[in-house]
């Protein structure tokens, strides 16, 4: 049984246009990096042509587990109600009695703490899962007990 990659819509989109430039732009600069190596010489010692190699070597080991990540993705469902917290729900938060907070809930390969993009799976993401408005958690962080406080879901 092979294991989803569970993802919004945006970021499987976001794969598949990673994944077109890999193949398509990156694909010939390396070559024409490969090429330009070889043009040197001696390839036993040319240490440009090693590191064009090693780049070629990298680039199609990406292209390959991109490729098997967007195979295995699965996009979660967002119909239902529009007011419980799934993947792609923009929740805004108040943590602790501090400022206001807006996150969005994204599979795991999407997380970005600096665009305030919460995985699914952490344990943040997973305490508000299925939640509503005007709900009150309380996680435990590793600096211990936090309060949140869900101000709206969109």
């Amino acid at each position: 049984m092979s294991k989803h990659l569970i993802v919004t819509e945006a970021g499987l989109q976001k794969m598949k246009d990673e994944l077109e430039y890999l193949k398509t732009t990156r694909r010939k600069e390396v070559a024409d990096r490969l090429k330009d190596a070889i043009s040197y010489g001696d390839l036993s010692e040319n240490s440009e042509y090693q590191e064009a190699k090693e780049e070629q070597a990298f680039l199609e080991g990406k292209i390959i587990t991109l490729d098997k990540e967007i195979k295995s993705a699965k996009v979660e469902s967002t119909k239902g109600k529009k007011s419980v917290i799934h993947l792609g729900s923009i929740v805004e938060l108040q943590i602790e009695e501090n400022d206001i907070e807006t996150f969005t809930i994204v599979g795991g390969n999407e997380a970005d703490p600096f665009e305030n993009k919460i995985s699914n799976e952490s344990p943040v993401g997973v305490a508000l899962l299925g939640k509503e408005k005007n709900t009150t958690i309380i996680i435990d962080t590793p600096e211990g007990k936090v309060k949140y406080n869900i101000i709206s879901v969109k």
